[in-house]
């Protein structure tokens, strides 16, 4: 069994088909559960929604770092949510420069929510979700100062260097690796793969974003998870089965299952 530890199925386009047809798919090359991410309130009903109806999804809540500044949430209202038997996690949440002008923007409004975020997850006393992109240094340095530590996660979709899997590593994050790892051009992200311990390793597919080789540039999905799993295993010379089995028990580890 592999399991997709992150993707947004309530965001499939029509070209991969239904609901039902995707996780169909996923069954048939091996995939047979996922955790689907909300980025925002307004994705919070439909992720539920879909882990109530379909035994092999679970969820997770919480405010991407992309969602505009105004859109905010009470502690009560994440806790309520969160609390759902098949919420796994607080996120995906975290810092993002990429796509805002850090230089010339204030970017606190960005971290207090992410304070929140993570002083909600260790209420619920569940794993966070982290995305960051050009942010890192600060993102690091949030988790520390709010002791995150003491919930732990994954650091989704990773694309940094090996100093950082370590630093994430040592506050208790796991390194989930999506199809850029399969990327002909991704050698430095190939080495870190090849670096960081299997127990610490997930597999994920972000889908509908980031399909994985033979698929680039198309649709995403998380029967695809089976191709980054592949890459794992050629990468450090193991069977699909050893990557499968370490990555499945990686996520029950964290996640308490």
């Amino acid at each position: 069994m592999i399991i997709d530890s992150h993707c947004h199925l309530n965001i499939l386009p029509d070209d991969v088909g239904g609901t039902e047809e995707v996780l169909e798919k996923a069954h048939e090359l091996g995939v047979d559960k996922m955790m689907c991410i909300a980025i925002g309130p307004g994705a919070w009903h439909e992720v539920l929604t879909l882990a109530d109806t379909h035994e092999e999804v679970y969820a997770a809540i919480g405010i991407h770092p992309c969602e505009p500044k105004d859109v905010v949430t009470t502690d009560d209202a994440l806790l309520k949510a969160a609390s759902h038997p098949k919420v796994l996690a607080v996120g995906e949440v975290g810092l993002d420069y990429y796509h805002f002008n850090a230089d010339d923007e204030d970017m606190t409004w960005q971290a207090d929510r992410f304070r929140q975020m993570i002083r909600l997850a260790k209420q619920l006393d569940k794993p966070l979700v982290i995305h960051t992109r050009n942010s890192t240094p600060d993102c690091l340095q949030i988790l520390k100062e709010e002791g995150a530590d003491q919930v732990g996660g994954i650091m989704h979709c990773f694309v940094e260097d090996l100093a950082t899997a370590q630093a994430a590593m040592a506050l208790g994050f796991y390194i989930s690796f999506s199809g850029i790892v399969t990327f002909k051009n991704a050698k430095e992200l190939k080495e870190v793969a090849k670096a960081i311990p299997l127990d610490r390793i997930l597999v994920e597919t972000d889908s509908p974003y980031l399909a994985p080789v033979p698929y680039r540039g198309k649709t995403n999905q998380p029967g695809y998870t089976r191709y980054v799993a592949e890459e794992i295993a050629r990468l450090k010379d193991l069977p699909l089965e050893t990557v499968a089995e370490a990555t499945t028990a990686n996520f029950k580890r964290l996640f308490k299952l």
